[in-house]
């Protein structure tokens, strides 16, 4: 029962720490584009054009993939200390 209790909480700690890391990657991420955009405006596109078409890009990146490890990386590590506390 407390491994069901372990794996539930966790899940949900995890995701509130992949959505908060995604949310302020996005965040500074439309902040460049805008500053990128008021250095430099591109002719015949607006603000918010270059700003959804970076997004989308970004969205295409690898970038937000690498923060899906958030949910891989910190079980592996739980699981490896596991494994070696209990393994002699």
């Amino acid at each position: 029962m407390s491994f069901i209790r372990l794996v539930v909480f966790g899940f949900i700690a995890l995701s509130i720490i992949y959505l908060s890391i995604s949310v302020y990657s996005r965040s500074i991420r439309r902040e460049k584009l805008e500053k990128t955009y008021d250095a430099d405006p591109v002719e015949g596109l607006s603000r918010v054009d270059y700003v959804n078409q970076g997004i989308a890009e970004y969205n295409a990146s690898i970038r937000p993939k690498l923060i899906g490890l958030v949910f891989v990386i910190p079980p592996a590590i739980v699981a490896t200390i596991v494994y070696v506390t209990n393994a002699n």
